[in-house]
């Protein structure tokens, strides 16, 4: 709960924090990194810290947070601290890590802002950093703790049991515990962390979803980030370090570090009503996981698969989801691609159409609980098509592979 007199000063300070974000999240990097560098090496996305991404998802999340208990000075938004104590629980994230934070954001805010930054202004954004961290902190203990983390050992090593290429750009690797015991249980939609060790030391982390179901172990898909492509659109980017070195240098046999599963945009159990996946390249994933378990389940659920690609040939899992959709007992696909799409004849259930994807072409049922995942633009223009139809935003779900910008 925010107090009075702490909301009165972020009413009256949070237009000019916000407008001053970008500056202060550089700032606040730099200082951390100086002092603690291995944080950069071995837990923060060294591309992601690249590009910005980062920077802009720690903003908006600050930003978010302050603006809703100004609103809401009883409540808080717990649907984004969920989904960002979800990425904090499969990181390894630990409580003695807020202060370290808390320090150097509170020096950036200082430098950034100067003379403005008054007793009173500190003690309003202290009172909120330490409510967002210590809500964060909870949630993480609990997610580590039901995950059976035990004594912070966050990192089980798993066995690559082999390796299937989706396509040039995406590859499957099959993982197994590597001590022999039980894998740990999940849910369709989740992701792992996966750490590797990088020639020039760093431990870089990043997650995947599970992309199917294997027995007695997990399923990855990787997709090789190239220079220049990490947010979809043409830019200055480096090439990805962690899937280049999957794709490059795991081949079978090898020990990779790898998490219990987290993510809290799964499938719900629960319900009979219709649902539509929504995906775009590599975002079809997790929509191929959740496909997986429900079929293997027996669903009679209406099910609506849509996916858009640059063409057949880059679309992983291509094969699968059309031996899925015809498993399943009331499932249709359509498929979206720029280019090729004529060499891709419809079969049964799955239609295929040329250009970017359009939801407006097809028939959502009332009552539909969508999916969405793939570049921002396209869950942007996609979920827009979705309200436009009458789903109600309650009912659509996203996953956004790397830092949450918001849609």
């Amino acid at each position: 709960m925010l107090s009075t007199e702490s909301a009165r000063t972020l009413t009256a300070t949070l237009p000019a924090v916000r407008g001053a974000l970008g500056e202060i999240t550089a700032l606040f990097y730099e200082k951390l990194f100086t002092a603690h560098p291995e944080l950069l090496r071995d837990l923060f996305n060294r591309g992601n810290q690249a590009n910005g991404s980062q920077r802009q998802a720690l903003a908006g999340s600050i930003a978010a947070f302050a603006g809703h208990l100004v609103a809401h000075p009883d409540g808080r938004p717990d649907a984004m601290l969920a989904r960002i104590a979800h990425k904090h629980a499969s990181l390894g994230v630990r409580a003695d890590q807020y202060p370290i934070v808390r320090e150097h954001l509170f020096a950036a805010i200082a430098e950034v802002l100067g003379d403005a930054v008054t007793d009173e202004v500190v003690r309003a954004w202290d009172e909120v950093y330490w409510l967002m961290a210590h809500a964060l902190i909870a949630l993480e203990k609990r997610l580590t703790d039901e995950a059976g983390v035990r004594d912070g050992n966050l990192w089980r090593p798993y066995r690559v049991a082999g390796r299937i290429q989706e396509t040039a750009e995406v590859t499957t690797f099959l993982l197994r515990p590597a001590d022999g015991a039980p894998v740990p249980p999940s849910r369709p939609g989740q992701y792992v962390s996966v750490q590797v060790q990088l020639p020039d030391g760093a431990r870089q982390i990043r997650q995947y979803s599970l992309s199917g179901q294997l027995d007695g172990g997990l399923q990855i898909s990787v997709k090789r980030v190239a220079a220049g492509s990490r947010t979809g659109e043409p830019s200055q980017d480096p090439a990805g370090e962690v899937s280049g070195h999957l794709h490059a240098h795991v081949h079978g046999g090898e020990i990779l570090y790898v998490s219990p599963p987290f993510g809290e945009v799964v499938l719900s159990e629960e319900g009979t009503g219709p649902l539509l996946f929504a995906s775009a390249g590599i975002g079809c994933t997790p929509m191929i996981g959740m496909l997986a378990h429900l079929a293997a389940a027996g669903s009679r659920r209406r099910i609506l698969t849509a996916h858009a690609d640059r063409s057949p040939a880059a679309h992983p899992f291509r094969t699968d989801l059309r031996r899925l959709t015809d498993k399943l007992s009331d499932a249709t696909a359509a498929l979206w691609y720029e280019e090729g799409a004529d060499d891709e004849g419809p079969t049964g259930a799955v239609s295929v159409h040329t250009g970017l994807m359009d939801l407006t072409r097809l028939a959502i049922p009332s009552g539909t609980t969508a999916y969405l995942c793939g570049p921002v633009p396209f869950m942007k223009a996609v979920r827009a098509q979705l309200l436009a139809s009458g789903l109600p935003a309650e009912r659509i779900h996203y996953e956004v592979f790397g830092p949450d910008l918001g849609l």
